[in-house]
């Protein structure tokens, strides 16, 4: 460790993800000092190529490895780059159900949460980051999805995703943070200092101190940033970690949340997944919100590594590869805590399911299965481990009443609810817009604040909320 730097400013803002990004462009606007740092590098959004091993290196925490132990494990990822898990995530886009809403505003007293009341937040967001539907017909794979719910008699849609579309084609532009709200926090006067990790906070003569590492090259240099006003932005499981670090607790870390996923690889007896495919957008909502169900990418080297507890299917994987689709269901079971362990950079998470948690994953599987082999798969191989091959003879013989393998097979991408907001301090760490109860000048804008899962994909979620929350930190400090 070599030097130390202190560095002075209104406002910090630490990560630059979906919440951050949009909080501290909102306060350069506003004509104010903004710093905003994030941990890992600041790399161009076509830096690596999306889904791929260097993509993982380069983009993502820990090279992509994240685990909630428990009985049920579950493997977890989060971005760690310049914009946050906007720059890996597939940007399948989606304003928050006005039944989530309206449950926050029930269950945690969140104040000023209507449906109504949100849109402004929502068309704000999206005039910066573009949301659009796909032009022309999608993917074989993801039309397949929807054939299959339409035999079944089910709702499914095509999502829309944030993404600008240039021709009919499809090709355009991923709307990231990295290509949309950051190029405009910096054209506004914004600061932005990446490979910078926060370690602690600390209020000294009503002022912020943040103190930390900043990383250049094999060069490790201490830094202090003096703010008036900190918004933390980590991520749910950095932030409670970065929290409880700094002697903050209140019902922090205490209600992480995440979509667990299955996954089921369906062979079918025509190329459904080409080279150059676009991303597949089909969704199946009409078991929401007890589960949900979508199609993935599908690589060859992701059908490999969802067969790797079965060698024997690697053969085939690289012969009929085209012939495949990965499909998922999705739920909103499980609930964990964060916390940090001495002499550990990671924090430990633990997750647990109820038994009835366990039977939902189970029959969100089964109806995946279901749906499959009604969209004409000839052969679906279930991503768990010790989990039989279905085709259509065998129908959905052999698969569980409830989930019972505890080899990681669940899986997330969705990573929230860490830190609540709302009035009922029994439940919640910050007030309606973000406040850390019993602090001055400290506020949380990123998903740990969402109350609960979303259902949805929760990127649009968090937008809004941090666009929301950052006017009324404004009006309510600056103002």
């Amino acid at each position: 460790m070599t030097g130390h730097s202190v560095l002075d400013t209104d406002i910090l803002v630490i990560g630059s993800g979906p919440g951050g990004s949009v909080a501290a462009t909102k306060f350069a606007e506003a004509g104010r000092s903004v710093l905003m740092v994030e941990e890992g590098e600041h790399l161009p959004l076509d830096a690596t190529p999306h889904f791929s091993c260097e993509e993982m290196l380069h983009k993502y925490r820990s090279a992509g490895v994240g685990v909630a132990l428990g009985k049920r494990k579950l493997a977890w990822v989060e971005g760690s780059c310049v914009g946050g898990g906007s720059e890996v995530n597939r940007g399948l886009y989606h304003r928050t159900p006005p039944y989530v809403l309206e449950r926050w505003a029930r269950d945690y007293g969140v104040v000023d949460l209507s449906p109504g009341e949100m849109t402004q937040h929502f068309e704000a967001c999206e005039a910066v980051a573009t949301v659009q539907h796909m032009p022309g017909k999608p993917s074989e794979s993801s039309q397949a999805l929807e054939r299959g719910a339409t035999k079944k008699g089910w709702t499914a849609i095509a999502a829309p995703r944030l993404y600008r579309y240039d021709t009919a084609d499809g090709r355009g532009s991923k709307q990231s943070m990295s290509a949309t709200f950051v190029p405009r926090f910096k054209e506004l006067g914004g600061n932005l200092l990446a490979d910078v990790r926060i370690q602690r906070l600390r209020r000294t003569n009503r002022t912020w101190e943040a103190s930390g590492v900043r990383t250049s090259g094999a060069q490790k240099t201490q830094i202090t940033i003096r703010a008036d006003t900190v918004f933390v932005a980590c991520g749910a499981v950095q932030t409670p970690a970065l929290l409880r670090r700094s002697g903050i607790r209140h019902n922090v870390g205490n209600s992480l949340r995440f979509h667990p996923m299955l996954k089921i690889i369906a062979e079918f007896d025509h190329e459904v997944n080409a080279p150059g495919d676009f991303d597949p957008v089909h969704q199946i909502k009409e078991f929401e919100p007890r589960f949900g169900m979508g199609c993935s990418i599908a690589k060859p080297p992701l059908l490999a590594m969802l067969q790797a507890a079965r060698p024997g299917n690697w053969t085939s994987i690289e012969r009929d590869w085209r012939r495949m689709g990965i499909y998922y269901v999705q739920t909103s079971g499980g609930r964990a805590t964060v916390r940090n362990l001495p002499g550990f950079a990671s924090p430990l998470v633990r997750i647990h399911f109820t038994p009835e948690e366990l039977s939902t994953l189970a029959d969100g599987l089964r109806h995946l299965a279901d749906v499959l082999l009604a969209a004409g798969s000839v052969r679906l191989r279930p991503c768990i481990a010790g989990y039989p091959d279905l085709d259509r003879q065998t129908g959905l013989a052999g698969l569980p009443e409830a989930l019972e393998a505890p080899d990681g097979s669940l899986t997330s991408v969705h990573v929230f609810s860490s830190c609540p907001m709302g009035e009922d301090r029994a439940r919640t760490a910050t007030d309606s817009f973000g406040k850390v109860h019993g602090t001055d000048g400290l506020y949380i804008c990123d998903a740990s604040l969402l109350c609960t899962p979303t259902i949805a994909n929760p990127q649009g979620t968090v937008m809004a909320v941090a666009h929301r929350n950052a006017l009324v930190a404004l009006d309510r400090k600056f103002g």
